[in-house]
């Protein structure tokens, strides 16, 4: 099995040796991670595609610039970010998340369509970092290691957030049940 990081690095070789098509191998193996990435801190699927679309040009006019020696998402991400906490304030005021339509990546198993409702109105009202840090947890799954290395921060860093952020979510949660804290 060849390794990711080496196949990416080839890919962007040969992309900066004037190889257009070898981009489309990463643009391929990172289009669902960018775009989730995205939605998470935007909440509309059709802002997240744009933006992560954006990225993926962005990251394809920058290349000469990337390391090769380092893995190509952490530094990718990081110009996908950038790109939605621009788009995001830029656009706030105008925004609204997208309640009805947002997809969570959890089990359908015991999931009723009001907990979902409810989880996604939530989500809604939380930041952009707070919903990046929880998607990239629990929907993508990826361990304090990996979203550090991500996210450009230390583990320390990602504990702290993940912690408010939960907290955060729960009070949400709960005010929406009529619980007071």
């Amino acid at each position: 099995m060849v390794d990711m990081s080496t196949a990416d690095a080839e890919a962007i070789r040969l992309t900066v040796t004037g190889d257009k098509e070898a981009f489309a191998v990463i643009v391929a193996r990172y289009t669902e991670r960018a775009y989730r990435m995205a939605l998470y801190i935007l909440g509309s699927e059709q802002d997240a595609m744009d933006v992560s679309q954006d990225a993926f040009i962005r990251a394809y006019r920058n290349l000469k610039r990337f390391d090769l020696a380092r893995p190509f998402f952490p530094w990718f991400a990081r110009i996908l970010r950038n790109l939605c906490y621009n788009y995001y304030n830029r656009r706030k005021r105008r925004m609204t998340y997208d309640i009805e339509n947002f997809q969570i990546a959890l089990p359908s198993k015991g999931i009723t369509p009001e907990t979902r409702l409810a989880l996604n109105k939530a989500l809604s009202e939380l930041s952009p970092q707070d919903r990046e840090i929880i998607g990239k947890f629990y929907f993508e799954q990826l361990s304090y290691a990996e979203i550090a290395e991500e996210l450009d921060i230390p583990i320390g860093t990602v504990m702290s957030r993940l912690y408010y952020a939960r907290r955060h979510l729960k009070n949400f949660l709960l005010s929406a049940r009529g619980v007071k804290q």
